[in-house]
């Protein structure tokens, strides 16, 4: 039995190296127009707000299902008919799925960028730029507040938009990763507490924590290992819990630990402040400033990127192996 197909590395490393290459496509991104589409679509299916709860709740897991599973039968059912024509074409729409899927370089373009700005004493820009990476309000925040900001969304977007997305590959191709990333993109719409969306958006920040599950761990896994191994999974084991997000609770405090750094707290949210618990190691640097912000955001980009690597080359270990093992290559006395 084999424990990867040999032919799904192949697929990933391409798909990366897209995404290193290319970035984010300029125009006509498919992740952009399906926002469009989630738009039009809960406008036509929600009823006021809040209205009533468990109305709202079926109207917006009917919007999810309405707006993802018809996507990702038509590529699970494209896959199937080129994989009965030419298998190579299966191989080439898993790459692309995959490419359009990841975020990796728009993730470090856009962290680069409130680096840069913070490194040139830039404040106004940075706080714009950040605010280009997160939904609180960043006009007010002083340079430790821009930083906080910057490396928690690089950590949580490390893993909805690199690892989340790798690891759902990995268990369903293309058509995986491509429904993770919907899912991540409905969350991120309709997935708020707020008085518009609190039940309409129920059903997909449900979904997407369950989708998450798994994958936010071994992003913190991930973090864990390539950081400083013993504080991160300190910081995982003892505080993650303490945050309402079951997943994002793991990946943040484990990022925090792996870097030395203190997350968390106040953060102004649709006008309303909201006091998050803090992850880190307690006698860490809770307080960064000067050229030290820079320096920690491109800490955190690095962890990502680091990371991402380190899943290539074991997936690609792993489909080595298999395809040694398929092939009478390896032999177990």
């Amino acid at each position: 039995m084999l424990l990867i197909s040999p032919v799904l590395p192949l697929a990933l490393i391409a798909g990366v190296c897209l995404d290193r290459l290319l970035g984010e496509p300029r125009r006509w991104h498919p992740l952009v127009g399906f926002g469009a589409l989630a738009n039009r679509v809960e406008q036509g299916l929600r009823s006021g707000a809040p209205g009533h709860a468990v109305f709202n709740r079926v109207r917006g897991l009917l919007g999810w299902l309405l707006l993802v599973l018809p996507c990702v039968a038509l590529f699970v059912g494209l896959r199937f008919a080129l994989l009965a024509q030419v298998g190579a074409w299966a191989w080439l729409l898993d790459t692309l799925l995959l490419y359009f899927a990841l975020g990796t370089r728009s993730l470090v373009q856009h962290g680069e960028r409130v680096a840069q700005d913070l490194a040139a004493q830039d404040l106004p820009a940075a706080r714009t730029h950040v605010g280009w990476m997160v939904s609180r309000d960043t006009s007010t925040l002083d340079e430790q507040g821009v930083f906080r900001a910057a490396v928690e969304s690089i950590l949580e977007n490390g893993n909805d938009a690199v690892f989340g997305t790798l690891f759902w590959f990995c268990v369903a191709g293309g058509a995986g990763a491509v429904l993770f990333r919907l899912a991540n993109t409905l969350d991120a719409m309709w997935g708020y507490k707020d008085t518009r969306r609190i039940y309409f958006g129920w059903a997909a920040a449900r979904i997407d924590d369950g989708l998450n599950f798994i994958p936010a761990r071994f992003t913190a896994l991930t973090y864990a290992l390539l950081g400083k191994t013993r504080t991160a999974l300190h910081c995982w084991r003892y505080q993650a819990k303490a945050w309402d997000s079951p997943n994002a609770g793991p990946v943040l405090a484990a990022g925090a630990g792996a870097m030395g750094v203190q997350l968390g707290g106040a953060a102004m949210y649709h006008g309303q402040l909201e006091m998050r618990p803090k992850v880190g190691p307690g006698d860490g640097p809770k307080e960064v400033q000067g050229a030290a912000c820079p320096a920690g955001i491109r800490r955190a980009l690095a962890l990502v990127a680091c990371g991402q690597r380190l899943w290539v080359a074991v997936v690609g270990g792993l489909g080595l192996f298999s395809f040694l093992l398929s092939h009478g290559k390896l032999a177990f006395v």
